[in-house]
């Protein structure tokens, strides 16, 4: 069984860190034998989420993608910006398309026995780690099993060199660890 990831960033600025961290784990993932797709959430052109405009028009064409992405895919990694203490609003309004059931969906299929891998990049001091606490707790509450193990890239803006990769040798050495724990998990989970 070939463990497959979906990764994304929660930003939406074309030269985000997270995006860039992202990537930094999609090429960890492809080389430790992982099936990577990489989905960028600007791409999605996801409407907020409005209850009037669903019941209307049903889910989106990019939540539909979304969602058929986190159905297809074993675990997830997620680089996660931090917006004043918390997560981004594209993050939360992904998660709150792909958490709508359609018809004859069981609930919460994008999410109920999913893994996930979470990370962040940060200018700041803690690296992102307070909007990851917040994203900790709403993939759970969604029936994710989220790994302990995670990643604070603190001082972002000095953090890649110009290829995109990260500079730290340590940073690079937790990600690959993290990856391949996310790897071996899901092969166990789902072998």
């Amino acid at each position: 069984m070939t463990p497959r990831l979906l990764i994304f960033a929660g930003s939406t600025r074309t030269d985000s860190w997270n995006k860039k961290l992202a990537r930094c784990a999609a090429e960890v993932g492809s080389g430790a034998g992982a099936e990577v797709t990489i989905v960028d959430l600007r791409e999605l052109e996801l409407p907020l989420y409005d209850g009037d405009l669903e019941a209307r028009d049903g889910l989106p064409a990019g939540a539909k993608r979304l969602k058929e992405l986190m159905k297809a895919h074993h675990a997830f990694v997620i680089a996660s910006p931090e917006y004043n203490s918390s997560i981004t609003a594209v993050l939360k309004n992904a998660i709150d398309w792909a958490s709508r059931a359609e018809k004859d969906e069981k609930a919460l299929a994008a999410f109920q026995g999913k893994l996930a891998l979470l990370v962040a990049a940060s200018p700041g001091a803690l690296g992102g780690l307070r909007g990851l606490v917040h994203l900790r707790a709403i993939l759970s509450n969604l029936g994710m099993l989220v790994l302990p193990e995670q990643l604070a890239v603190s001082k972002a803006h000095e953090a890649f060199d110009e290829r995109g990769r990260l500079e730290d040798e340590k940073q690079r050495a937790a990600l690959e660890r993290h990856v391949a724990t996310l790897i071996a998990t899901t092969a166990k989970l789902h072998g």
